[in-house]
């Protein structure tokens, strides 16, 4: 079994009829990293010189459109690689 280390790789590995699992297997990473870095970032060490409810509102917009990139590109953590391996098996 070979490693595959980055989206376009896993794009490569799965059949295009499977598309849909591969933006679900996405979009849950997506989902896994939002939660992550909402966690990082709740866990303040100080205050922030400028915080507000905008700058908060603006940080959370970021962190989620940081998640979304996360997960696609690059291969991200690697949960979507997981779980498409998972779902291929219960097929066969």
């Amino acid at each position: 079994m070979t490693d595959i280390t980055s989206i376009s790789s896993i794009k490569q590995a799965v059949q295009p009829v499977d598309q849909r699992l591969l933006q679900t297997a996405q979009a849950f990473e997506a989902i896994f990293l939002r939660d992550m870095i909402k966690s990082m970032r709740s866990s303040e060490l100080g205050n922030e010189l400028l915080d507000s409810g905008a700058s908060n509102q603006f940080r959370d917009m970021m962190d989620g459109r940081l998640a979304d990139k996360m997960s696609v590109s690059g291969g991200g953590l690697g949960i979507a690689k997981m779980l498409i391996d998972e779902w291929s098996k219960r097929d066969e």
